[in-house]
């Protein structure tokens, strides 16, 4: 009996150190996370900045500033800077909190941004001025479904743009370079 004892002493030992290492590890990645308020200067539709820190909103990709999307009539609009002046009203208040535990390669903090109940990154893919990349795939669905922003006209992806302009922020750089260059020389 004592045997048995022991052993199950010995497992509910083991099980509640396991526990508390959770509980441990739980803590240091919550106390990795970093929360910085508004108000927020846009750099571009996915980019912010406050002071020296940027930050890049985690889950989409926006149309690059000097990106043009076409609308229905056949019209050129300026899509990029359409989105980078979005994201500017809606995190330019002082209740908007992003808040992140990631970086990207160039140091950004990846986050998410909320104002009180909205959230940011989930809005702009709704709007249609950013493309879900990894989260928000129903926002996206729904933005296109309504034709709103980007979807309601021909756009090109924000990724492929930085590609054919050289402007990529991929790891395949010398993709960028090449498709930069053909462009220039009339190539393409």
């Amino acid at each position: 009996m004592t045997r048995i004892y022991r052993k199950l002493r010995d497992a509910g030992l083991l099980l509640a150190l396991v526990f508390l290492g959770a509980l441990v590890a739980a803590r240091l990645e919550d106390s990795a996370a970093v929360s910085i308020g508004g108000p927020f200067v846009a750099i571009d539709g996915d980019t912010l900045a406050v002071g020296a820190e940027r930050l890049r909103l985690h889950g989409l990709d926006a149309p690059e500033v000097r990106q043009t999307c076409t609308d229905r009539r056949g019209q050129d609009w300026r899509c990029g800077e359409e989105a980078r002046a979005t994201l500017e009203r809606l995190t330019s208040a002082a209740s908007v909190v992003c808040s992140g535990s990631e970086r990207d390669r160039y140091d950004r903090l990846l986050v998410a941004c909320r104002d009180g109940e909205l959230d940011v990154n989930a809005r702009m893919v709704a709007l249609g001025l950013a493309v879900a990349s990894g989260n928000y795939a129903s926002e996206e669905a729904q933005a296109q479904e309504n034709g709103e922003g980007v979807w309601a006209g021909e756009f090109e992806r924000p990724r492929d743009w930085r590609v054919r302009h050289g402007v990529m922020d991929d790891p395949s750089a010398a993709e960028g370079i090449l498709a930069w260059l053909k462009g220039w020389l009339g190539l393409n």
